[in-house]
Parts: C-alpha cells; structure tokens; sequence
C-alpha cells in the first residue's frame, strides 16, 4: 500500500509510475531531439562524442527523476516546482563527471536533451495532475475534525458504506471508539485494497508537521532519529565548510569591514542559545542590530532576545544581510566545533530556550539533532517568537526530525535559495 504523503502529493495515476516516466522521457527527451537536431543523420548516432552525451544524458534523466519523486512526496512541495533544480542538479553532477574522467561529448547534445527531459516530465506530470481521482473519506468520530483546515478535500461518511469512487482513501481517527459497523467498514475497506490511514498520518503528510500530545503516542518508533544518517550528516558539514572556507574568506572579510564601518560596536554577534542534546553554546554571526546594554531584568533580556518585524534595532547593512542570510555565514565556526549542521532546527536563545521549555511539553526533543544555520521550520513558516507561534515550529521540528533523511535536506537546501532571493521569513 501507498504512504499517505505519496496519495496526498501524488496519487495513484499510471503517468506517476517511475518506469512510465524515465521510458516517456528517454524516448522523446533523449533520443528523439538529437535525432532530429542531426536531421536523421544515423551515422551521427556512430559517433562517440554523441553516445556519450546521450548516455550521459540518459544517467541524468533517471537520477533527476528520481530526486524529483523523492522531493516531491514532502509537504509544501509544488508538483512541478521540483523538477527544475533536481533536474540542473543531476545534469550537472553528470557534465562534472564527464569533466572530470575527460570523456568525449558535445555541449550542444547535453543542452538539447535537458531542455527536452524537463519538458517532457513537466508534460507528463501534467497528464498525472489530470488523470489523479483520489478523494478523501472520513469516518465521523474522534478528532477526525482536525483534517479540516490542511488544505485537503475530506468528505465526511455518513453511513458506513464503502464509497464506490475509485480513488477512494479511508482516514479515520483509528484510536476512537468507534460503532461496530463503522469498525466493519474499515475491515471491508482492508480486504478490497482501499486504503485506510489514522488521521495523523494524513495531517503529518498534508502539513509537513508531527502533532505530539503525548510522547507514548507519538508514532515516532525509536525516538532517536536515523544515527548512521547523523554521522555522515556531520562528516559532509565539516567537508562543505572546508570547501567554502577558501572562497569565501576575502568576500567574508569585505562583510566584517562593512559592519565595522555601519554602526559602532565588534564586528561578531555573540550570544548563548540551546544547542545539540539541550547544551549551551556561544553562536557567533556578523553583527545586524546596534549595541544595547543587556538588561538584568529576566523579562525584558527575553523581549530583547525576540527580533519583531522591522525592528527599529536593526541597522542598514543589518537588514540585506538578515535578508541574504550572508549574517549567518560565521556560524561555519560553529560547525566546525560541532555545535551546528547546515541543516537542522534553529537554535534559540537561552533565555527564550528555558522559557519555551517551561511552556510547552516535550520541547527538549528537538535538541536531539544538532541545530541548524537554515531548517524545515524556517522555510515554511520563518522567524517567530511567540509561543502560540512556537509550538507551531516545533511541529515542524518534529517533522524534520521524523523524516531526518538526505532528501529533505535536498529540499530545505533548495528552499532556502528561494527564501534567500525573496527575502521571505528573514528578521
């Protein structure tokens, strides 16, 4: 059976199935445009230069394919708005390796062929949208109300009877009591191969958050997250700081002299926040707000540790580098010391942090991944303080933590490009 995050996002459509798509593509997006572009010519097909660019082309095409399909069942995700950085990805990891191993091939056969692999996916994908006829049923009882504002169509039942649409998806609040023949209908529904998922599932898949109310129940499984994944996480943080550190040392030091010359006070902004297995640590950023003195009053330090929507705090040069996240670049120190991963749940402050965990339950939990310079909460919701607000992050975080897998990192990577162009949740 499906994972509701494939049914929610993708459906059941033939134009979905892998082999459809890498078939419909090879042949009308690898083969059949050189073809053309050569005018026929078979002997073209003879040369080595042209086999390895439409073999090269070919690898590119099933690997986009599939980090596209991989992307795609996460909340949040557009259908088609994955296609186009998976696809420059996966070609241009393949034109590096085709560089790198000096292998013959020709520019103008790579390009064709990318232009029409993404055509022809964007195409196919349309026909999927199309064709998909899956409908959400509910069986009345329990907290089944709660899928009602997560952007799904949920049709409630109201008489046990298993609905004669095609596509039709079972969710109910399976911890309920629920009445005898609503019990048989979910046992009928089994039996005829129509899905049946507990409403949390649905709303995890629908919304891209974990709703925790009790951690005996919170169907994480193990409560400790992928820890293989965790170790080569920190080896490839500590590889890509090691690579950019060079490039970017002389435009991080035209920064530093920039903040010097903005407004008084060091160039660094240093301050304690919660970080991996719930330890303080000192985070370090370029300055973007004048220098203030720190209050001894526990209320107002907290009011100070909170960045509200134009911040009268915030300094010219503070806010572009707020908006391109350039301000948080010297956290690669942190890195490096093992306090921070590229990709994980932002620290918060320590006077907030002990605040927040006072609030609300099980808030300790999302310190048990290291603490991120971009995360899964900032990408769909962005910067906030306030509690309600908070405990709608740490769904998020939850999430993340849930799903801690290379492919959403992918995809928060990706969706962090778009927020540091549109400037979207910056403060």
């Amino acid at each position: 059976m499906a994972a509701p995050s494939e049914l929610v996002h993708g459906g059941r459509s033939i134009y979905r199935s892998f082999v459809v798509q890498v078939l419909a593509c090879i042949m009308f997006g690898t083969v059949l445009p050189p073809f053309l572009y050569f005018e026929a010519n078979l002997s073209a097909f003879r040369n080595p230069t042209f086999q390895n660019s439409v073999i090269a082309s070919i690898i590119a095409l099933v690997a986009g394919i599939f980090f596209a399909r991989r992307v795609n069942i996460y909340p949040g995700v557009k259908q088609l708005g994955a296609v186009l950085p998976t696809f420059i990805a996966s070609f241009g990891a393949v034109a590096l390796g085709i560089l790198a191993f000096r292998f013959d091939y020709s520019n103008q056969v790579l390009l064709l062929n990318f232009i029409a692999c993404v055509a022809v996916y964007i195409g196919v994908m349309s026909m999927a949208t199309k064709a998909d006829r899956s409908i959400f049923y509910a069986v009345p009882g329990g907290r089944i109300r709660r899928l009602s504002n997560v952007g799904l169509i949920v049709q409630p039942l109201s008489v046990p009877t298993l609905p004669a649409h095609e596509g039709a998806i079972i969710v109910a609040d399976l911890h309920a009591e629920l009445d005898d023949d609503w019990e048989r209908l979910l046992a009928t529904a089994a039996l005829e191969g129509v899905p049946v998922f507990h409403f949390k599932q649905v709303y995890e898949a629908a919304t891209g958050k974990v709703w925790v109310e009790h951690l005996s129940e919170n169907s994480f499984g193990s409560l400790l997250p992928n820890m293989s994944f965790m170790g080569l996480k920190r080896l490839f943080d500590i590889v890509l700081v090691l690579v950019l550190l060079p490039l970017l040392i002389v435009p991080l030091a035209i920064v530093a002299l920039l903040v010097k010359l903005d407004s008084p006070g060091p160039v660094l902004f240093r301050q304690q926040r919660v970080g991996f297995r719930g330890r303080p640590f000192a985070v370090c950023k370029f300055r973007t707000m004048r220098c203030e003195r720190l209050s001894e009053d526990m209320k107002e330090r907290r009011a100070k540790a909170m960045t509200g929507e134009n911040d009268p705090r915030i300094t010219r040069l503070g806010a572009f580098l707020r908006r391109t996240r350039i301000d948080e670049l010297p956290q690669m120190l942190n890195i490096l010391l093992g306090h921070m991963s590229w990709i994980g749940p932002r620290p918060e402050a320590l006077d907030l942090g002990t605040w927040y965990q006072k609030e609300i339950p099980f808030y300790d939990y999302r310190h048990i991944v290291r603490p991120g310079i971009t995360g899964w909460a900032q990408v769909n919701q962005g910067h906030v303080t306030e509690l309600v607000d908070i405990d709608r992050k740490l769904q998020y975080d939850f999430y993340y933590i849930k799903n801690f897998s290379y492919w959403l990192d992918f995809l928060i990577l990706m969706r962090t490009v778009q927020v540091v162009f549109t400037g979207h949740g910056a403060k």
